[in-house]
C-alpha cells in the first residue's frame, strides 16, 4: 500500500514494515480514511497508520513494537462500537483484525468454539447449527460484529435476559497485554481455581490488550419458539407489562418494547408491520423444550390479558418471527430514514422505573427540542434511546450532545448505569466518576497500568483525562472531534 510521511518514530515505521508486508500495512491517506470513525460517527480521528495482522505472532510483534516506542495502538475489528470505543488515536495506529477470522476448533461433544478476534458473531452460530447449537449472545449488530469486540464490550443481546452477556459465555482467552506479553486467561472447562483474570479482561475495552484466541460455550438450540408482539397505546403501558410478567416469575428468553418512532423507522426500514394506533410494541419471546414453552404459553397469555393490549400478533411459524425479529434489529440502522445523524445511548435504570425514565426523556427531547425514538431490552431496563439530529446545522451536534448527557445524568440519579453492553468508549467517560468513587477509579487505573504500564492500549477511552479542557458534555478532546458523519 502507498507510503506517506508520517511523524510515527523511524524505528517504529521500519519495525512496521518488517512485520508485515506492503499490502498489510498502510499510512496512505486514502486508507486511513476508512478507520478514522466507528459507529459513533459523529466524531473521527485519522490514525497515523494501520496494519492488518494475520496471526498471533504478528499482534504480539506490534504490541511490543508500540510499547517500546510510546505509540498508542487501537485493535478494531468491524467497527461497530456505538460509544466510540475503537475510535483511533491520532498520534497512534489501528491494528484491524478481520483477517484474522478463523474458526480455529468446534467441539460439538463439549460444545465448545475456538475462534480468531476477527470471527463474526453470526458465524459461530452459523458454523455450530449442523450440530444443533448456538452462540448465545446476539447483539443487534450480530451479522458484521466480531467476537473480538464482543468480549472488549462484553455484548449483549435481545436475549441477554435469560441467556447473560458475552462474559458468560466465553471459558478462555489467549491475550496479548498492553506490554507485549502473552498470557491465557480463564479455561476450557466452566470450573477452574485462581483469580478471574478474564473476568476482568471482557468488558475493559481494550484497555489491557487483545485476545488474539478466544474459547467460546455454546448452547443447545431451543428446541421449540413462541414469539408474540403486544401493541399498546402508550408506552407506560408497555412497562407496566414488562413488571408483571417479572413479577409472576416468568423468565422470557426476550422483552423488547418499541416507541412509535423506532416502529417508524422499522416499517421504513425493512417493511415491518405493526397494528394500527399502537404507540408501543412488546415483544415476549419463550424458548426451551416443547413441554416448558407450552407451559409458559399459558401463562404469558394470561398476564398479557391483564395489560389490555390493543392488539396481539403471535408468529405462526420462523418465518414470521425472523421479520418481528427482523424489525427490531433494524432500528438503529433504520432510524437513517427519519434522521441524517443520531447518537445512540445505552444507559439502564431499575425495571420498576421504566415508566419513569421513558416520561423524563420525552420531557428532555421536548425542552432541547431533540427529537427521541426509544427501544429497549425491557427485562433488564436496558435503553436505548435515539437521539436524532441532523450535523449540517450548526448547532445541531451540541444540542444532541446535551441531550444525551441529561439521559445519562438521569439514568445515574435513578440508581441504574451510564452503559450496559455499548461501553463507555469516548463518549460517556466524563460520567464514570459519577458512577464509581476516588477508590474505586483509582483500581481500575491500577489494574489497566499493570497490563499496559505505557497507556498505549487504547489509550484516552473509558477514563476522563486530563489532555485537553473539555468541548462538550462528552468532554471530547479537540482533537478527537474533528468531523461530523451520516450514519447512512
Amino acid at each position: 500500500m502507498h507510503d506517506e510521511q508520517t511523524d510515527l518514530p523511524d524505528d517504529f515505521l521500519l519495525r512496521m514494515r518488517l512485520i508485515y508486508p506492503a499490502d498489510r500495512y498502510t499510512t496512505s491517506s486514502a486508507h486511513l480514511a476508512t478507520f478514522e470513525s466507528d459507529g459513533l460517527t459523529a466524531f473521527a480521528v485519522r490514525p497515523k497508520a494501520v496494519v492488518f495482522p494475520k496471526s498471533e505472532e504478528e499482534v504480539q510483534q506490534t504490541v511490543a513494537a508500540c510499547h517500546r516506542w510510546g505509540v498508542p495502538f487501537v485493535a478494531r475489528g468491524s467497527g461497530t462500537s456505538l460509544s466510540g470505543g475503537s475510535l483511533p488515536h491520532s498520534q497512534g495506529i489501528v491494528i484491524a483484525l478481520n483477517r484474522m477470522n478463523r474458526i480455529l476448533e468446534l467441539d460439538p461433544v463439549d460444545m465448545v468454539a475456538v475462534v480468531e478476534p476477527g470471527v463474526v458473531n453470526l458465524a459461530v452460530t452459523r458454523a455450530a447449527a449442523a450440530w444443533g447449537l448456538h452462540f448465545a449472545p446476539d447483539p443487534s449488530s450480530q451479522q458484521v460484529c466480531t467476537i473480538g469486540g464482543n468480549l472488549a464490550f462484553n455484548a449483549g443481546g435481545a436475549h441477554c435476559l435469560k441467556y447473560g452477556m458475552t462474559s458468560n459465555h466465553v471459558l478462555a482467552a489467549r491475550v496479548v497485554l498492553g506490554d507485549g506479553s502473552l498470557v491465557t486467561l480463564g479455561a476450557r472447562s466452566l470450573e477452574h481455581a485462581g483469580a478471574d483474570g478474564l473476568g476482568l479482561f471482557v468488558g475493559s475495552e481494550g484497555l489491557q490488550g487483545i485476545a488474539t484466541q478466544v474459547t467460546l460455550r455454546l448452547v443447545p438450540k431451543p428446541e421449540a419458539f413462541y414469539t408474540v408482539l403486544a401493541g399498546y397505546s402508550s408506552v407506560d403501558q408497555a412497562g407496566d407489562a414488562v413488571s408483571l410478567i417479572i413479577e409472576a416469575g416468568l423468565l422470557p428468553a426476550a422483552m423488547e418494547i418499541m416507541d412509535r418512532t423506532s416502529m417508524q423507522a422499522a416499517t421504513l426500514g425493512v417493511g415491518a408491520k405493526y397494528p394500527a394506533g399502537a404507540d408501543a410494541v412488546l415483544i415476549v419471546e419463550l424458548d426451551g423444550a416443547k413441554e416448558s414453552v407450552k407451559e409458559d404459553q399459558a401463562r404469558l397469555e394470561a398476564l398479557l390479558e391483564k395489560t389490555a393490549p390493543i392488539a396481539r400478533q403471535v408468529a405462526a411459524d420462523a418465518g414470521e418471527r425472523a421479520m418481528i425479529w427482523k424489525g427490531r434489529k433494524s432500528v438503529f440502522s433504520a432510524v437513517g430514514h427519519l434522521s441524517p445523524d443520531f447518537i445512540v445511548q445505552d444507559g439502564v435504570v431499575p425495571r420498576n422505573r421504566l415508566g419513569e425514565a421513558l416520561r423524563r426523556i420525552g420531557e428532555i427531547s421536548q425542552r432541547t427540542g431533540i427529537p427521541v425514538a426509544n427501544v429497549f431490552h425491557a427485562g433488564d431496563g436496558n435503553l436505548h434511546p435515539l437521539i436524532m439530529f441532523d450535523g449540517r446545522q450548526s448547532d445541531a451536534l451540541e444540542k444532541a450532545e446535551a441531550t444525551a448527557a441529561e439521559i445519562v445524568k438521569l439514568c445515574i440519579d435513578m440508581g441504574g448505569s451510564i452503559t450496559g453492553e455499548h461501553g463507555v468508549g469516548m463518549e460517556k467517560r466524563a460520567f464514570l466518576p459519577q458512577m464509581f468513587n476516588g477508590p474505586s477509579m483509582d483500581m481500575m487505573q491500577r489494574i489497566r497500568k499493570a497490563c499496559d504500564p505505557k497507556e498505549v492500549a487504547n489509550r484516552g477511552k473509558m477514563f476522563p483525562t486530563g489532555e485537553a479542557p473539555s468541548m462538550s458534555l462528552y468532554g471530547l478532546h479537540p482533537l478527537e472531534k474533528q468531523g461530523i458523519a451520516s450514519r447512512m
